[in-house]
């Protein structure tokens, strides 16, 4: 009996010493990813690729939707249309699709 209450105290202690230990390393490894996402060139690569794969997006799309015609799901169709909204697509000259009007 006496090893059983021994090794149960052991295996509390090592418990309770490993998980303060192990949060510990959470938090440091939380602050440092948080450093690293505040980086303001981490941030504008992360700007930059989402504004690429946006704009990839809207070309694909289209390419698709050349080949496709009118089969095109409206649920896909709708979101394309918000993509270009977000990255200010459609200037002068263009349709909402990014197309010429001619």
């Amino acid at each position: 009996m006496r090893y059983k209450v021994t090794f149960a105290v052991g295996l509390a202690v090592g418990y309770v010493l490993g998980t303060r230990a192990g949060r510990e390393r959470y938090e440091e490894l939380k602050k440092s990813a948080r450093e690293f996402a505040q980086n303001p060139a981490v941030r504008n690569a992360a700007e930059s690729a989402g504004h690429s794969g946006r704009e990839f997006a809207g070309k694909a799309y289209a390419a698709v939707s050349d080949k496709v015609g009118g089969a095109m799901p409206a649920a896909l169709a709708g979101r394309v249309r918000g993509l270009r909204a977000r990255v200010g697509g459609g200037g002068a000259g263009e349709d909402e699709w990014g197309t010429s009007n001619t």
